[in-house]
C-alpha cells in the first residue's frame, strides 16, 4: 500500500490566533505529544504538550509563544523508513505532512507507521534472528545473502543494528530449517555471530569441552 495511503486529516489543528486556553484544550481532547499550528495551509510549526502546559497566560495568543514551535514535517515522497526516522529524531507520535507546494494535507499517526512496519515479512513471518559482526571493510552485503542462501535459507531482511570505527554488527532474519549450517558457514566466512541459538552446533561442542575439562581439573 501507497505511503500517502496513511495520511489522515480529521485533525483538529492549532490555529495562531488560538488563546492558550483554547489550544491546551485541543490537546486535551486528541492524544498527540505536538499539534501543528496552521492557518491557511500553512505550517507555523509545531508545539508540545509538555510545552503548552506550563503555560499559565491563557488569555495569550499562540503565537505569542512562537519561540517553541518546533519545524518538523514529512512528505508524500517519504517512505516508511523515512518516517520512523522523523518521528524518532523529533520525538513525537504524529507528523504533519506537506504537499510539493508546502502546503499543509494532514498527518501520520506514529500508531499507522509502526502497525504498517509489523506488517512487512521481517516482522510478520516466522523466522530466526541473527545478529553478526565482521570489520567494516571485510563485511558485503552480497556476502551475506550468497551464505545465506547457499544453505537453502531466504533472507526475509536485514539491517546494520550497530557500528564503530572498527566492526559493523548486521542483524539478519532468515526463513530456515538449517540455521545451523548457516551459523556455521559464517564462522567459516570469518562473522562473529553474537546471537545464541538452542541448535549452535559450535557453541554445544565448546559447553562440552568445558564440562569435560572441569571435570578433569576436579579429580
Amino acid at each position: 500500500m501507497h505511503i500517502g495511503d496513511y495520511i489522515l486529516n480529521d485533525l483538529d489543528t492549532l490555529l495562531p490566533n488560538d488563546d492558550i486556553a483554547i489550544s491546551k484544550n485541543k490537546f486535551k481532547e486528541q492524544p498527540f505529544s505536538h499539534l501543528p499550528v496552521v492557518a491557511n495551509k500553512k505550517l507555523f510549526g509545531s508545539i508540545s504538550e509538555s510545552d503548552i502546559s506550563t503555560l499559565d497566560t491563557d488569555s495569550k495568543k499562540t503565537s505569542d509563544y512562537h519561540y517553541l514551535f518546533t519545524t518538523f514535517f514529512a512528505s508524500t515522497e517519504d517512505n516508511w523508513i523515512d518516517l520512523l526516522n522523523l518521528f524518532a529524531i523529533n520525538e513525537t507520535n504524529i507528523l504533519p505532512v506537506l504537499d510539493k507546494n508546502k502546503e499543509y494535507i494532514g498527518y501520520f499517526d506514529l500508531y499507522d507507521i509502526l502497525k504498517l512496519f509489523s506488517e512487512t515479512p521481517f516482522l510478520n513471518e516466522e523466522g530466526s534472528i541473527l545478529i553478526i559482526e565482521k570489520e567494516n571493510n571485510l563485511y558485503s552485503i552480497s556476502e551475506i545473502a550468497q551464505i545465506t542462501e547457499t544453505n537453502k535459507g531466504k533472507l526475509l531482511g536485514l539491517f546494520i543494528s550497530k557500528n564503530n570505527e572498527n566492526t559493523t554488527q548486521i542483524t539478519l532474519k532468515i526463513k530456515t530449517e538449517h540455521i545451523n549450517e548457516i551459523i556455521q558457514s559464517y564462522r567459516r566466512y570469518e562473522y562473529n555471530v553474537l546471537s545464541s541459538h538452542e541448535d549452535d552446533s559450535y557453541l554445544e561442542e565448546l559447553k562440552n569441552r568445558s564440562n569435560y575439562l572441569q571435570k578433569y581439573l576436579n579429580l
